[in-house]
């Protein structure tokens, strides 16, 4: 395994760092995704450090993880502890054991979810095992084009990385699902995973937070225990689910169905029908209810009809016709469903030619391959992993089949 270096590297900034001639493998996106398939090539499939780079405009690799789950206020991850970046699956758990952070209330049931704070010092461990903060070139991929023998990727800093393989490890982290009722561009009025999130209140305040989901419902936990008053607007009541999809998606179970469907529209229905979006764990459950019973937290089952935006503060009109007053208004209704990449992925299917489904997402080969020289990760591969394509989970799998070709065509 690489040597411990990377915690004290730092990005790359300039072209003069960077690999004279074609990378092998350049990695769109320094995410869950992107850090996890970067440990498995150089770990797994033998590709050299010199030959491989990361793109991600974050000051540091897992920038929007860590910068969105400390906004919400996760403890725990909702997944069990075989889920991380690391090459084997107990991995963690013999972190765990090692380290100073490794106690008690280190995993909790049911399915060992870790902490969020073991959980991120597992993935600094990763990041340096791999010496992955020497590969990050910190900077935003602007275009992609592909050529006889490889594909350029010009980058924000104004450098062009050449590569005979480029990986497209998306998330939707940049794309905030804004209702239509909500301003942007109001301070007192701010999605929670924004990437510029400074909305949260500093002195006592009323705040709305608005969303049905294991994120509205973790943030207005957050904001209980820090002493504001806080009303939560569902458009449902509460759905108790312990994981985002039924865990026969991760096997057989579920999965050989879905890859016998030949209709992509079908593949698509059942991707929505499997995933139990707006729903909270039993433990989060348990604990908005407490919180509910002690009144600290208001409970609205109703759509926002209307925000007016006052002098002294916000009114929200819901549909059952209650009025709102209110500080501050904090957005926890997920991430818009529309194909991650914005215009550089638009760009790269127009003049690459590459196949489409009628719901805008990418047709890909059993190995995630879109083209000969592109390969996808994260949302843009769910169309062959399935709803768990955007999880940890789905990280993983994508890392094996990667792998696999990668080993394949060394």
């Amino acid at each position: 395994m690489p040597s411990k270096l990377s915690a004290a590297r730092a990005p790359l900034d300039s072209a003069s760092e960077l690999p004279g001639g074609p990378l092998d493998w350049l990695i769109i996106g320094g995410g869950l995704h992107g850090v996890h398939l970067a440990a498995r090539l150089l770990g797994e499939a033998q590709v050299s450090p010199q030959r491989l780079r990361i793109v991600d405009p974050g000051a540091r690799l897992l920038a929007r993880w860590r910068s969105a789950t400390a906004t919400t206020g996760m403890t725990h991850l909702r997944s069990p502890s075989v889920h991380h970046l690391d090459l084997s699956p107990w991995s963690l758990r013999r972190f765990a054991g090692q380290s100073p952070r490794g106690g008690p209330r280190s995993f909790a049931p049911p399915y060992d979810r870790p902490a969020l704070v073991l959980f991120n010092a597992h993935c600094d461990q990763v990041v340096a095992d791999f010496e992955l903060s020497a590969l990050h070139v910190r900077a935003r991929a602007s275009a992609c084009s592909i050529g006889p023998k490889s594909a350029g990727v010009e980058l924000s800093n104004g450098t062009k990385l050449e590569t005979r393989n480029v990986v497209l490890a998306i998330g939707a982290s940049e794309q905030p699902a804004w209702p239509d009722w909500a301003p942007r561009g109001r301070s007192e009025v701010q999605h929670v995973f924004m990437s510029e999130f400074d909305g949260w209140p500093s002195s006592p305040e009323t705040v709305v937070v608005v969303g049905g989901g294991i994120s509205a419902s973790q943030v207005a936990l957050r904001l209980i225990k820090e002493g504001h008053e806080v009303h939560l607007v569902s458009r449902h009541a509460l759905r108790q689910h312990q994981f985002d999809s039924d865990p026969g998606w991760l096997g057989p179970r579920f999965m050989t169905g879905f890859r016998r469907e030949p209709d992509l529209d079908r593949r698509r229905a059942m991707i929505a029908a499997a995933r139990h979006r707006g729903s909270v764990p039993p433990d989060v459950r348990r604990t908005l209810r407490r919180a509910l019973a002690r009144k600290p937290l208001h409970w609205h089952e109703s759509e926002v009809a209307s925000l007016d935006l006052q002098p002294e503060g916000l009114e929200l009109r819901l549909g059952d016709g209650a009025r709102l007053q209110a500080q501050r208004l904090l957005l926890a209704t997920g991430f818009d469903s529309r194909r991650p990449g914005g215009s550089m992925v638009d760009a790269l299917i127009e003049s690459a030619s590459l196949p489409c489904a009628s719901c805008g997402y990418p047709l890909v080969d059993t190995s995630l391959r879109w083209h000969p020289r592109v390969w996808v990760a994260g949302p843009l591969a769910e169309l062959e992993l399935g709803p768990t394509a955007r999880n940890i989970a789905g990280a993983r799998r994508a890392g094996d089949r990667l792998v696999h070709s990668a080993r394949t065509e060394a």
